[in-house]
Parts: structure tokens; C-alpha cells; sequence
């Protein structure tokens, strides 16, 4: 039985490497986890030995193919736990990462697919980001983040980085949402900060919000 801790270990790094595709440092590791880096080595060590992942010393641990399902599974979860708190539970965007933390632990497959089913099989978590099926698949959207922006260009929100509480909340002070259309007016080079259009306002935003935005071009 794979342990709370593995599985946080597991989906760190799964997130940490691109979706399971590039070795993570123990470094990277203990950061994301807020733990010391010895903590991690003797973890990954133990999780290679299950073959949920391949560690080599100095190199770091990528994740085997058992591994990712283990982690695309805990994701699932997680996001369809996100919706339900949302749309069924009237939790707004803000509140719904830590409770869905501990939720996405929860062993019942069928609890997970009827859960699924209850909420008619959505596509995107509160957060724009895809909701695996029970198969692993979940479809890819093309995006950029307002920092990467064209001046010019009209936009619109679909994701978000950042899901802590704080930023949501900033973004929601701010009218900024999934669905809101964003027009590109200025960049500055000086500090990247970004001005734009919303709801026929302008604003100028950090380059720190511009890089936790996820558009796609209209």
C-alpha cells in the first residue's frame, strides 16, 4: 500500500519534471516539499525500490511509467475534487487547493469514478488547468502566459500557475477570471510589467501576475 507521503512525493515530482518527463534534483524536490534534502534522498531511494521511479545519485529521479499513473491518478483527484467543491459546494477558486490536498488521497476508485460521473465527466479543474479520465488522458490546450504575450493581441484567461490563495484572491479584487478577454496594450521593458484592457479598463500588471496567466489568443 503506497503511503500519504509517497503519493506527495510522487506528484511533486511528476509536476516538478514536466508531467513526468524530465529528472528532478533532490534539491527541486525538497524545496516544493519544504524538507531537507536528505529526507528526499532516502525517500526517492525508497520509492526506486518500489519502481515507482529511477534515482541516480547527482543526477536526481525521474519518474518509470508506474509512477505516472500513480501520479496522473493523484491528479485526477485532486482536480475533480477542485470542481466538486466549487460547483456543488459553493467553495470559491481561492479555497478549494488545500482542502482538495487531502481529498486526493482517498484510496475508493468507484468514489472517484461516481464522482466523476456526478459531475457529468468535466475537462478542466476551477483553475483552468485538464482533468485526466479514468484511462490517464486528458487533453492539452495550447497557451502562453500574459508575459509572453504579443502587444496588440486580444486574449482570453484560461489558466492560472499560481493556485495559491493569495493570487486568486488578488485576481478576483481585480475582475481577472477564467473567461475574461484581455487585450495586450503595453510592455514595459524596464520592469516587464504589463498594461492591458479588461471589462473596458486598463491596469497595469507585475511581471510576477504576468507570468502566473494563462491565455490563449482569440
Amino acid at each position: 500500500m503506497i503511503t500519504l507521503t509517497e503519493e506527495n512525493y510522487i506528484k511533486a515530482i511528476y509536476h516538478l519534471g514536466k508531467y513526468g518527463k524530465e529528472t528532478v534534483n533532490t534539491n527541486a524536490i525538497a524545496e516544493a516539499l519544504d524538507t531537507k534534502a536528505s529526507s528526499v534522498t532516502d525517500m526517492v531511494k525508497k520509492l526506486a525500490d518500489k519502481e515507482y521511479l529511477n534515482y541516480k545519485k547527482y543526477q536526481g529521479a525521474v519518474l518509470t511509467e508506474k509512477g505516472k499513473r500513480i501520479a496522473v491518478n493523484i491528479v485526477r483527484k485532486h482536480r475533480l475534487w477542485e470542481v466538486f467543491l466549487v460547483e456543488k459546494l459553493n467553495f470559491s477558486w481561492d479555497e478549494v487547493h488545500d482542502v482538495a490536498e487531502h481529498l486526493e488521497h482517498i484510496k475508493s476508485e468507484k468514489l472517484i469514478n461516481e464522482l466523476d460521473a456526478f459531475l457529468e465527466y468535466p475537462t478542466r479543474d476551477p483553475h483552468g488547468d485538464p482533468i485526466p479520465d479514468k484511462h490517464g488522458n486528458f487533453k492539452t490546450i495550447d497557451k502562453i502566459t500574459l508575459a509572453q504575450s504579443e502587444i496588440g493581441t486580444t486574449y482570453q484567461c484560461i489558466g492560472v500557475v499560481d493556485t495559491s490563495s493569495n493570487f486568486l484572491k488578488y485576481l478576483d479584487s481585480n475582475n481577472i477570471g477564467l473567461g475574461t478577454t484581455i487585450e495586450v496594450l503595453h510592455k514595459e521593458p524596464f520592469d516587464k510589467s504589463v498594461k492591458i484592457k479588461l471589462h473596458n479598463t486598463e491596469m497595469v500588471v507585475s511581471q510576477n501576475v504576468a507570468k502566473n496567466l494563462y491565455l490563449k489568443a482569440l
